[in-house]
């Protein structure tokens, strides 16, 4: 179960809505029983960033090596479906999920609510399925 604060969900709710109509991309860092701790923001990079993501190698890295300073493991990848309701793992997204143990989260911005959602991917199995996960109100 990954653990999210409000103030988390918003950030990457924003994120999405300043990227749109572009996907926008990031990851969440945070402890090794799920609970989220930081989000890092990344450059789309994608040649057709409209309907597919690509997180900038240097942005990945820098992500990466903050968290490792923090003591923070990656629990999660973000993107966004700007044009999306309810938003589900496209064929490209489950090709490239390289991340088995990551939790990907999507938010679907059509309606006048963002729509969250939380998956598993498995590249190799070429298949996804829906993750419960929990907004809080602040971290533990």
């Amino acid at each position: 179960m990954i653990s999210v604060t409000l103030e988390q969900v918003s950030e990457i709710i924003a994120h999405a809505r300043e990227a749109a109509p572009h996907e926008c991309c990031g990851l969440i860092g945070g402890t090794t029983d799920g609970v989220a701790r930081s989000i890092y923001r990344a450059r789309n990079i994608a040649a057709n960033p409209l309907v597919t993501y690509e997180a900038a190698p240097e942005d990945l890295f820098s992500a990466q090596r903050k968290m490792r300073e923090r003591e923070e493991e990656l629990i999660a990848i973000y993107h966004s479906h700007p044009h999306a309701s309810d938003p589900q793992p496209s064929a490209t997204d489950v090709r490239l999920a390289y991340y088995p143990s990551a939790v990907y989260f999507i938010v679907g911005l059509t309606n006048d609510e963002p729509c969250l959602r939380a998956f598993r991917i498995s590249e190799s199995e070429g298949r996804w399925e829906g993750v419960e996960f929990e907004i809080v109100d602040q971290a533990n």
